[in-house]
């Protein structure tokens, strides 16, 4: 047991709670958040340091042990998820100080931020599917407000979407709760993966199962659950999308890998095939989204449900080798992705738009901008020598050991669309002729500097791919072998 657990969740909230006792200015609110999130880095990496040194690590908060009590637990994939997080939410704070006007910056934002992280954190490190729904909750609601500041009328339509339909995702959470609690007498994932084996109820089971997938697709923005993030995540400032982006699509992308491999994985013949037609629904039908827009950010998120397809085919396969390839992959989706919001920020200050038609001639005028967009775009690409190509073919060849042909080629064929449109990108921002001169410099140092952190990093992950392959190999390891969680959440118990 270990109380360091408590860390990634106490940190934030914390902060938020001091910030708004700060007078509002944008300066001190904006030192506590690069504080905090940077704190929360340093815990979630000694964190993940313990679990790959000492195993699982679980708090039973106030002593109470499990099922009973509120019961914390990290192996290494919730750390790995905890320390991107509190990476990612440290580089848009510092991308906020470049991309927002001073009185948003002396705000609602940062306290905002630092509760959604906390609720992130919480999502990841619970061992417990009712907290699940409490952590949940409070990262929604931090994400409604900051959808909602100072909104206009299309930004407000955005937010009412994106509200209902994740209340719609709650109402349904409660009731695949109730069901699992009626089938197994508990809501602890390490107790339920105990009792729903012997389960006398298999209907009830399977139709928590079915509706667990649909809560946590419509979270992850898995097809046909999808459609609400395109109309939505173009909206808010640049640093918002990118926050939302690299975070709460990919907490409902955790819960599915961790339901799904620790509760439901004795009944593949029905899960996986599910799993596997939204996997490949995702990809062409984010790609193919992607295609046709014209509006840079419409277009990154089409992108996004289709690298989430990705995510899910891991799963879908549930072999060692799908699910080691697919942690890689998310770790280098998260990055690339984020990389690219805010490229896209710097290009809408420098032209005033994010419509494609109107941008050209970048390259010219600001290359610095166009490297910075080349090195994700080509690793999202599954480009080499960076991050994207390594993972993207582990998860091509553990389709194909699999014998999922039409898997394997979705994804090939995905991938190459996805080059595609973003040379489409190239040439309309970099390359083609300006309808009009650029009228504005690249940013300041704190736009551009997440953008050249990022950058190295997807250089390093491909170039030194080997660590990444070893702990994404070791997190699926622990993943399947669901023997060791149970017991280190039960303890004695078991």
């Amino acid at each position: 047991m270990t109380n360091v657990l408590i860390l990634p969740l106490l940190i934030p909230l914390a902060a938020a709670a001091l910030s708004l006792l700060l007078p509002q200015r944008a300066g001190p609110r904006r030192a506590l958040a690069l504080g905090a999130t940077a704190a929360l880095t340093s815990v979630a990496a000694g964190l993940l340091h313990t679990v790959w040194h000492e195993g699982v690590q679980v708090l039973r908060v106030g002593g109470w042990e499990a099922p009973v009590g509120i019961t914390l637990a990290a192996d290494l994939l919730s750390a790995m998820m905890v320390l991107l997080s509190g990476a990612m939410g440290f580089l848009c704070v510092v991308y906020s100080a470049g991309s927002l006007e001073e009185r948003q910056e002396a705000g609602a934002h940062y306290p905002l931020v630092l509760v959604m992280l906390a609720g992130v954190s919480g999502s990841f490190l619970t061992a417990d599917l009712f907290n699940l729904f409490v952590w949940f909750e409070l990262m929604l609601v931090a994400s409604f407000v900051l959808l909602a500041l100072e909104a206009e009328r299309e930004r407000l339509e955005a937010c009412l979407k994106y509200m209902t339909l994740s209340l719609l995702g709650s109402a349904l959470f409660l009731i695949a709760l109730a069901l699992l609690y009626a089938v197994g007498g508990s809501l602890n994932l390490a107790d339920l993966a105990m009792r729903l084996p012997g389960t006398k109820q298999p209907p009830l089971a399977t139709a928590a199962a079915m509706l667990l997938l649909a809560v946590f697709g419509l979270k992850s923005a898995a097809f046909p659950f999808s459609f609400w993030l395109p109309a939505s995540y173009h909206t808010p400032p640049v640093v918002v999308t990118a926050l939302f982006s690299a975070l709460l699509t990919k907490v409902g992308v955790y819960a599915l890998f961790r339901t799904f491999t620790l509760l439901f994985s004795g009944d593949p013949a029905l899960t996986q095939p599910v799993i596997l037609g939204m996997a490949v629904l995702s990809m062409l039908v984010g790609v193919t989204g992607a295609v046709v827009q014209y509006d840079l950010r419409r277009l990154l998120s089409f992108e996004i449900i289709s690298q989430v397809g990705y995510l899910l085919v891991g799963l879908g396969l549930s072999t060692r080798m799908a699910l080691a390839a697919a942690i890689a992959y998310w770790v280098h989706y998260v990055c690339a992705k984020s990389a690219l919001f805010f490229v896209t920020g710097a290009l809408e200050r420098i032209t005033g738009t994010h419509h494609l038609g109107k941008m050209g001639g970048l390259s010219r005028t600001h290359p610095l901008l166009g490297l910075l967009f080349l090195v994700p775009a080509l690793s999202l690409a599954g480009i080499p020598p960076f991050s994207g190509f390594f993972a993207k073919m582990g998860l091509l060849r553990a389709a194909l050991r699999a014998e999922a042909w039409g898997v394997a080629a979705v994804g090939a064929g995905v991938g190459l669309l996805t080059l595609y449109i973003l040379i489409k990108v190239w040439r309309e921002v970099f390359w083609k002729t300006p309808l009009q001169e650029a009228r504005g410099p690249s940013g300041p140092a704190a736009m551009l500097g997440p953008c050249v952190v990022l950058a190295l990093v997807m250089l390093g992950l491909g170039l030194g791919a080997q660590p990444l392959f070893v702990l994404s190999d070791a997190a699926a390891g622990q993943l399947l072998d669901r023997d060791t969680y149970i017991h280190a959440v039960l303890g004695g118990d078991t």
